[in-house]
């Protein structure tokens, strides 16, 4: 189905467009004037629109950029009585599709439309492969011998299709991202885009921007629009990533759009409407948050509909080797290496390691093995140092860097403390460092 703005002065046609489209089972505003037009294309997006040359005193090419500007993928059919060779070559310089002649025929309409939806789905489709290319993962993530893994699991694909809004909780390296991923393409919108943000690593200054858009001179640098990520996946999935840390400014106009499914550009003051879902997560217990104030109590109820706490790696020791396993046959296809398993002491050593960086510390070391390894198994040797115990890593004669040292003991204090938080009140930091730290060192 396609979201359709129909343009035209006389109404008659609105009332014809409007009656063949809805029929076909579409989506369809119709107004008469470029104000009307420019404010409905503010407020929501468009997939298609017609538009007619002739719109009184006005020119219906004028709106042609500017419902580009808006929504750089909408479709525009330009409509008129007084077709000319020199408008039609016009309205396609200016970034129209198609051009037809008034009258015309219903079934020209369901032809031209039913085309653009074809255009549309593989644009969709084109999108989705790209998001894949970039996130290649290997399969049997989600093939766990883990109890609380298996009911975490099957309750995501319940939650799936529902258009409730999920927190994912669960320490750096779980596998949130790649959990709430799935549960995109398990539902009801996965053919819809899917957008994540990642709030630690956008300024606070810049967050408001990047998820609601801003307009062109909005603050310095804006040289152009932004239509900002709620606006990039309409009708699909916006997943906000450690969430718990936004700014409190920022959460209270999230929570309008949650709420309300209403939002603001920066620099305008034009209301606009999306259709997306909300999934979020945090590696920290957003309660304590509230506790302490820098979380706000009302936007902690809407996103905590549906919780799902992904249990830490050592929790499951049972799916190490299955997951490293999984990781060696991915790898050794990427990287065309014909290794076909570990030897007995590299597994007990990966089944016995705490792993604080999780399943993506463990992704990281398989990686690495796979990439140096020379033999037909990959042995210790193969694994980086931090795997071994720390005793061994620092015993007499060796000479270690700095940097090192601080990146074995973040890697000991965090296998031995429940959540990060604790982890950075003990060694000393904030969680925004410790939380660069650990991507600095592949944590």
């Amino acid at each position: 189905m396609l979201q359709i703005l129909i343009v035209d002065d006389e109404p008659n046609i609105r009332k014809t467009l409007s009656y063949c489209l809805s029929a076909e089972g579409h989506g369809v505003t119709a107004v008469n004037s470029l104000s009307e037009a420019i404010l409905e294309s503010s407020r929501q997006s468009f997939d298609m629109a017609f538009v007619d040359l002739k719109l009184g005193n006005e020119n219906g090419m004028d709106l042609i950029p500017i419902l580009l500007s808006h929504s750089s993928r909408v479709k525009i059919v330009v409509i008129t009585a007084h077709a000319t060779i020199e408008s039609a070559v016009e309205a396609m310089r200016k970034g129209a599709c198609d051009y037809i002649t008034k009258p015309f025929t219903p079934e020209q309409v369901r032809l031209i439309t039913r085309q653009i939806a074809k255009i549309r789905e593989l644009e969709t489709e084109i999108d989705t492969l790209k998001e894949s290319m970039q996130q290649l993962e290997p399969e049997n993530l989600f093939q766990s011998k883990s109890v609380s893994m298996q009911r975490l699991i099957e309750t995501a694909r319940k939650a799936a299709d529902s258009e409730a809004i999920i927190l994912l909780q669960g320490e750096s390296g779980t596998g949130k991202s790649i959990l709430a991923k799935a549960i995109h393409q398990w539902s009801k919108r996965a053919g819809k885009p899917m957008a994540t943000v990642n709030c630690p690593a956008v300024p606070s200054e810049l967050l408001e921007s990047e998820l609601f858009g801003h307009a062109k001179g909005a603050f310095t640098g804006a040289v152009k629009d932004n239509p900002g990520r709620i606006a990039a996946c309409e009708g699909g999935t916006l997943f906000l990533d450690e969430i718990g840390d936004m700014a409190l400014a920022l959460q209270a106009k999230l929570l309008r759009f949650i709420q309300e499914k209403e939002y603001e550009r920066l620099g305008e003051a034009k209301l606009r409407k999306a259709d997306v879902r909300i999934l979020a997560a945090s590696n920290i217990d957003l309660s304590e948050r509230v506790s302490s104030g820098n979380f706000r109590e009302d936007l902690f109820y809407r996103l905590n509909v549906i919780t799902l706490k992904i249990p830490p790696l050592r929790e499951r020791k049972e799916d190490i080797m299955a997951l490293a396993t999984s990781f060696l046959a991915y790898f050794c296809q990427v990287n065309h290496k014909t290794i076909s398993g570990f030897s007995s002491a590299t597994e007990s050593l990966l089944a016995d390691y705490g792993w604080p960086g999780n399943v993506r510390e463990l992704r990281n070391c398989i990686e690495r093995a796979v990439i140096l390894g020379c033999n037909p198994l990959i042995e210790i040797a193969d694994l980086p140092g931090n795997i071994l115990p720390v005793a061994e890593n620092t015993r007499s004669g060796d000479l270690l860097s700095l940097a090192r040292i601080e990146e074995l003991h973040i890697r000991k204090v965090l296998a031995q403390t429940p959540s990060l938080q604790q982890a950075a009140e003990i060694l000393g930091i904030d969680q925004a460092t410790l939380w660069r730290k650990r991507k600095t060192f592949g944590l």
